[in-house]
């Protein structure tokens, strides 16, 4: 073994390879043979390299944002094909022999009671969430493109040419900034509130007789969270089915009326985001504070939705942004997404990530708010992060761990000369 500049090199194996090859000598060809040796080595870097290396995994600079689906194409399954063939067969031996499927808490109706606090603290910061954005939307200025959904954070508009919309060639795809509100930045999915998830299904018919409200609010809602505006079922014995049939749910039961009043509808105002726009609010005293409250009532509400989905069954569309909370989806014909017509415009329902029911929205992370606006030169330095995130960040917040390295906060963003040479 040999150390050459902190490398290592070791042979680890020698292989000898016999070589027979025709050879003319005089009149009459003749085989000469000869043997070759071939020696395999390996390289380790020291102990210095070994260091960096490993302190880069732990903590890297750079990390490329997740690959956009793309609109022509069906959603990946977030469960393995092969998983859900083998739970079907296993339901489908189960049927046939007249056997009910085996049901645990809250697949069978019933709330699981470690969760109820979850739900009501996932809740909690969903307001807190809620009305720290519109408050910090009156200290940082957020824009919206007209002709696409793209959305920036900053005192000015960017000036990377990634328009797609309408009379992008025109523009030289350059984006057309408004001012942006609170949706802009925390995206609307809603949901049909269902008072019986084991009832009837939504029809296509009988859309306009449900309430459509926030998926998060119907997600703890489900989870346990009582509101009187909202009723939902509780149930005390467990729901039975034989492969895809329900057999006992305990009887249909008529929703009752929601109760509505004056404090009911200040509730609402809380857990929407349509009713919490820009102006509305006022001013906060501390920026920072709040900035850094707001940010992390958001990852209290994604890690807290991450696990209640992991119990609770939450359903959306592989071809469009519907969600549906509840055992199965609706079967409302609202779809027009790739090959709506092949499906008469019903959703292909699937298991649903937590990126579905609160998208992250991703914007360009702007390092330098008082500098420059962002340049098309330079977008391959320039990193990204959820809405939400930039928002506390340029109010004031800590930047997470998590989002440093999507953010690139360790790379220098060069000048334009200098990007012209660089690898």
């Amino acid at each position: 073994m040999e150390i050459i500049n902190s490398a290592c090199f070791s042979s680890i194996g020698i292989h000898r390879t016999r070589i027979n090859k025709l050879v003319k000598v005089g009149s009459q060809p003749q085989r000469i043979g000869w043997a070759l040796s071939r020696t395999c080595c390996e390289y380790s870097p020291g102990t210095a390299n070994n260091k960096r290396h490993g302190r880069y995994q732990r903590q890297p600079q750079n990390v490329d944002l997740p690959e956009s689906q793309p609109k022509n194409k069906k959603k990946p399954f977030p469960v393995p094909i092969k998983k859900m063939l083998q739970a079907s067969r296993r339901d489908k031996r189960l049927a046939q022999m007249r056997i009910d499927k085996p049901l645990v808490p809250p697949k069978n109706g019933l709330l699981v009671p470690e969760l109820i606090p979850v739900a009501y603290e996932v809740l909690d910061n969903w307001k807190v969430l809620i009305r720290g954005l519109s408050q910090l939307l009156n200290v940082v200025t957020v824009y919206g493109c007209r002709k696409c959904p793209q959305v920036h954070v900053g005192p000015v508009g960017h000036q990377i040419q990634d328009c797609y919309g309408s009379g992008s060639e025109r523009r030289n795809s350059h984006h057309s900034w408004i001012a942006g509100s609170i949706n802009d930045i925390l995206i609307p999915i809603e949901s049909y509130h269902l008072f019986d998830p084991f009832g009837r299904r939504v029809k296509h018919e009988t859309r306009f007789y449900y309430d459509r409200i926030p998926a998060i609010v119907e997600l703890c809602i489900q989870a346990g969270v009582n509101l009187p505006q909202y009723p939902s079922r509780r149930r005390t014995a467990p729901v039975r089915m034989i492969g895809k049939k329900v057999i006992y749910r305990g009887g249909i039961v008529d929703e009752p009326k929601p109760h509505r009043s004056e404090d009911c509808v200040s509730l609402l105002a809380e857990l929407d985001t349509f009713s919490n726009q820009q102006g509305q609010s006022p001013l906060p005293s501390n920026v920072k504070e709040l900035a850094d409250r707001t940010l992390e009532a958001y990852l209290n509400v994604r890690r807290g939705v991450g696990q209640l989905m992991h119990k609770y069954t939450v359903k959306a569309c592989g071809y469009c942004s519907e969600v549906h909370i509840g055992p199965w989806g609706h079967n409302v014909k609202l779809c027009g997404a790739f090959k709506h017509q092949w499906r008469d415009g019903k959703h292909g329902w699937q298991d649903a990530v937590v990126d579905e029911v609160i998208p992250p929205n991703y914007v360009w992370h702007v390092p330098d708010p008082t500098g420059p606006p962002l340049r098309s030169s330079l977008r391959s330095f320039y990193g990204k992060a959820p809405a939400v995130v930039e928002l506390c960040v340029q109010a004031g917040a800590e930047i997470p761990d998590e989002y440093r390295p999507m953010m690139r906060t360790d790379i220098v963003i060069p000048d334009s000369e200098e990007a012209r040479i660089a690898a």
